[in-house]
């Protein structure tokens, strides 16, 4: 019989397959985290309703079977709670979640036009909020691995970015492969050198390096370099410090060059020298636009 000092990890458990379930083994005082997660879900919104069985459920869906522990010690447990009463209808909490998520949303994007953002909002209302038929809303994909407010702004700035392209911008998907070249090492006349087919190739290459890259680091680097977020503006939208986010940019640099080179590799016939040199073109100019976003 469980003892009642366990009934939080115990209903976890019981929401998890048998394999899942054993890494929670590795979860030193596992009770005391559970009860600290639901104790700050419930400070920080009192008016829900939502009972606790409902949210360890939705906890135990998101929990990856990798590292499992970690990600429960790092649970952002209060946003969770809250998306998960929003992904369940809950009037309160989609009250809660437009005073406190959607109205932050346009003094983080605000270098997009206003009536843009507006209408970015409005899009995103519909796709987080409103379930079909056969598909829960959105706001249940909602992991906690990182605070809501920036799951939230990451999407309201890609869908603001699309409408501005609507508008009349390019979507830089439908850019030429140069365009991707270019935007790394736009002005060097070394790219001459290169032949028409080794820029597709190497346009090819930084797509798939993109597309290989962890979500966070991904839309660092876009918001970043895509859009023109510095480092401030990338702090606000991550909710981190200026330096912690620049630390974040030059990690995610440093494992978009690891990635592109270990691609040119596979794909180009050059020896060592050749591929620094080529890597060379787009460090060289990596490292010039990070120094101009620190300004």
């Amino acid at each position: 019989m469980t003892s009642p000092a366990l009934v939080l990890a115990a209903w976890l458990r019981a929401e998890l397959p048998p394999a899942k379930a054993a890494l929670l083994d590795d979860v030193d005082g596992l009770e005391p985290l559970l009860e600290r997660h639901v104790a700050s879900a419930r400070e920080a919104w009192p008016e829900l309703a939502l009972d606790i069985p409902t949210f360890l459920r939705h906890m135990a869906r998101h929990l990856p079977a990798e590292n499992a522990p970690e990600v429960l010690r790092q649970l952002h447990a209060s946003d969770l709670y809250l998306a998960c009463a929003c992904a369940a209808g809950e009037e309160s909490a989609l009250r809660g979640f437009e005073r406190h998520v959607l109205r932050r949303i346009p003094e983080r994007i605000h270098t997009l036009p206003r009536d843009v953002v507006d209408e970015a909002l409005q899009q995103l209302r519909e796709q987080l909020l409103l379930g079909r038929a056969d598909t829960p809303a959105r706001i249940a994909s909602y992991s906690g691995r990182g605070p809501l407010l920036a799951w939230v702004t990451i999407s309201a700035a890609r869908l603001a970015a699309g409408l501005a392209n609507r508008e009349g911008h390019t979507p830089f998907s439908e850019k030429s492969p140069d365009t991707y070249v270019q935007l790394l090492t736009p002005g060097d006349p070394e790219l001459e050198l290169l032949r028409k087919d080794s820029r597709t190739i190497v346009a090819d290459v930084l797509r798939k390096a993109l597309a290989a890259m962890p979500g966070p680091e991904r839309a660092l680097l876009r918001l970043h370099h895509l859009h023109g977020y510095n480092m401030t503006q990338l702090a606000t939208v991550f909710g981190d410090s200026r330096s912690g986010i620049a630390r974040r940019v030059l990690l995610a640099r440093g494992r978009l060059l690891k990635l592109t080179r270990a691609e040119l590799a596979s794909r180009l016939r050059l020896d060592d020298t050749q591929l620094e040199s080529f890597l060379g073109l787009i460090r060289s100019r990596l490292d010039l636009s990070l120094s101009n976003l620190m300004i």
